[in-house]
């Protein structure tokens, strides 16, 4: 019998690739990644249902009680721009679980032995899930108008999707993390849960917070979900000046970024 042949090891210089081959790759994973949403559109109902759900019910659920029975039109001014900053974090669990998911099939290894840049998997990734976050924050602005939705500052109305936006790349960063080291997709999501739930309810997205205890009220001045929903809501209608919101929520996404990105490449370069 004849000895095997081995195939060659591929040895990556990612640096030597360029940034014209880096772009080619991100594209060509973006496209890989679209028709993957093609083939299973059910991938897009957390984008395209929840919207619906969480405005429909918290404008009539909790409308009357906030804003006065009958008045929960006026309620739909409040609460949508916070579900805007919502939306970032809940589409976050998605990348995490989806990332882990890959892994479990064998996809990222097949990536990995590819002369291609270890970064462009990911960023790949956030970009087709930044698509996703905008059909979700799309279908939300189409409900709240059929309910009622007022906005004076249509160009405020861009700027803070752009915040949202911006913010919700941060936080993929971490969910992106969370896919490459931990064991399985509900760990993940079991996670994302216990995590994300305190930081949306301890926050203004939903009702204001002077009627909050003192400690809880202290928690809502740092969490930056209540940054981005004060921002939104100033950009959008105006009332209220909206410079330190936007500072830091623009400050925490930077953060994220920069502590989280680094980490996630690198644990997606040595995961065994």
């Amino acid at each position: 019998m004849s000895a095997t042949t081995l195939p060659t090891p591929v040895v990556h210089h990612e640096g030597r690739i360029g940034l014209r081959g880096n772009l080619r790759h991100i594209g060509a994973l973006v496209r890989r990644n679209l028709l993957w949403i093609r083939q299973d559109p059910e991938s897009m109902f957390d984008a395209v249902l929840m919207p619906i759900v969480f405005c429909l019910l918290f404008v009539f659920v909790f409308g009357g009680s906030i804003a006065g029975k009958g008045h929960q039109h006026e309620y739909v001014n409040y609460v949508v721009p916070g579900l805007m900053a919502m939306m970032g974090m809940n589409i976050a669990i998605g990348v995490g679980t989806g990332f882990n998911q890959d892994f479990q099939t064998g996809v990222m290894d097949r990536f990995r032995s590819l002369p291609i840049a270890r970064f462009s998997v990911l960023v790949a990734k956030i970009a087709v899930e930044i698509g996703r976050m905008l059909v979700a924050v799309a279908v939300l602005l189409t409900v709240g108008f059929i309910l009622g939705l007022s906005v004076s500052n249509v160009p405020g109305l861009f700027a803070a999707v752009g915040l949202a936006m911006v913010f919700g790349f941060g936080i993929m960063w971490i969910f992106l993390t969370m896919g490459v080291v931990m064991k399985n997709a509900q760990a993940i999501q079991a996670m994302g849960v216990l995590v994300l739930m305190p930081l949306q309810f301890g926050s203004s997205i939903f009702a204001p917070t002077d009627t909050m205890p003192g400690w809880l009220q202290a928690f809502t001045d740092y969490n930056p979900l209540s940054s981005l929903a004060d921002a939104a809501r100033g950009l959008m209608n105006g009332g209220q000046p909206v410079g330190h919101d936007v500072l830091v929520t623009l400050v925490w996404s930077v953060v994220l970024t920069a502590v989280m990105a680094p980490i996630a490449i690198h644990k997606f370069r040595t995961k065994s």
